[in-house]
């Protein structure tokens, strides 16, 4: 993701799993605290639940993270919710 770059909310329709790569991510599930995931953190994104925020956490620097998509058939990687 680009320096300041954020997602909009979104959920997975197959849960996710991640690292991050280099850079740091806010990060926030619907009905937890947001935090600060650093290089070589782990994430998981539970299947059909809100993510308030995946957002680049520099304003300079990229952010790098590889995801995981756990699907089943053809499920969707990812649904915006606005």
């Amino acid at each position: 993701m680009a320096a300041g770059q954020g997602a909009p909310e979104h959920l997975h329709p197959c849960p996710v799993l991640g690292i991050i790569n280099s850079g740091e991510a806010v990060f926030q599930i619907e009905g937890q605290q947001k935090v600060i995931l650093h290089e070589g953190d782990a994430f998981y994104e539970p299947k059909n639940v809100k993510i308030l925020h995946f957002d680049n956490a520099s304003a300079e620097k990229p952010l790098v993270f590889t995801a995981i998509y756990l699907k089943e058939g053809s499920e969707e990687n990812i649904k915006l919710i606005k």
